[in-house]
């Protein structure tokens, strides 16, 4: 509503100041001067303006006979007019907050600050349950194998079929592995028939780690092969016999009747008695 009311009143002063300038136009061109007579447009005075300023501009300064009034000039200059539109009744009222907006990235990561003091020791604990008075602290096992084994592109775990002592079942017959539930000291011990003319070549391994190997040469004889070893493990280890990938030609012997292949371990010594 108050836009509307400047915009009017701007029409209205533009409409009076045009209606004042065609008045001008159509009154009685004035006397024809010389050049030298003519009073500058600077000089000019309204009819309108008290005699005083006539009597006055009388005897100002003429002008040159090159300055010249171009023909249907009005006897005065039109006042230059600049609307002028305050600002303050065109301020509306404080519009609805917007939307947040989406959360900027993410800054560099500070660098790590100091380490703090350190705290009071704390009080101490509760005393735990008691232990499992008939847990036992053995562990033994001893397999067997009657079938031969041939190499291949890949390593082999070698698999027993037969059972002599597996106490507890800590010996896992399906993955040929003996894992540790009683942390200790150990002895192991492994036993395997070379084929004639044939590589043989295996390693005892504790987890992925290789620890020993049983190897014979190529021979026109066959032979009994041995390895042993003790080791310290703990829970969860575990020790298996691996087969070496084929590079050369690579087997143990057995004749699918009797037992050629043995493996052994048993406990020694517990790390907690």
């Amino acid at each position: 509503f108050q836009v509307a009311m400047v915009t009017r009143a701007l029409s209205l002063s533009l409409l009076l100041l045009l209606l004042a300038s065609l008045r001008a136009t159509t009154r009685a061109p004035p006397r024809e001067l010389a050049s030298e007579d003519r009073p500058t447009p600077s000089s000019c005075r309204r009819c309108c303006d008290p005699a005083e300023y006539r009597s006055q501009e009388a005897g100002s300064t003429r002008v040159s006979s090159s300055s010249t009034v171009p023909s249907g000039h009005p006897a005065y200059l039109i006042p230059e007019v600049r609307p002028y539109i305050n600002m303050t009744i065109l301020k509306g009222d404080t519009g609805a907050k917007g939307d947040r907006g989406t959360p900027g990235k993410a800054g560099k990561e500070g660098p790590l600050g100091h380490h703090g003091p350190q705290g009071p020791k704390g009080s101490k604990g509760q005393a735990g349950a008691p232990g499992d008075p008939c847990k036992q602290q053995h562990a033994a096992f001893s397999v067997g194998r009657k079938k031969a084994l041939h190499s291949v592109d890949y390593y082999q775990a070698l698999v027993f079929d037969t059972v002599f002592v597996n106490l507890y079942g800590h010996f896992n017959m399906f993955k040929g592995k003996f894992y540790c539930y009683v942390p200790g000291l150990y002895y192991f011990n492994l036993n395997v028939h070379t084929w004639n003319f044939k590589e043989t070549y295996l390693h005892v391994m504790k987890n992925d780690q290789e620890m020993v190997i049983l190897y014979a040469q190529p021979s026109d004889r066959s032979i009994m092969q041995s390895q042993s070893l003790m080791l310290e493990l703990q829970e969860n280890d575990e020790v298996w016999v691996r087969l070496y990938k084929r590079e050369r030609e690579n087997a143990v012997y057995s004749d699918d009747v009797d037992i050629y292949i043995t493996f052994n371990g048993y406990l020694l010594k517990p790390s907690v008695e």
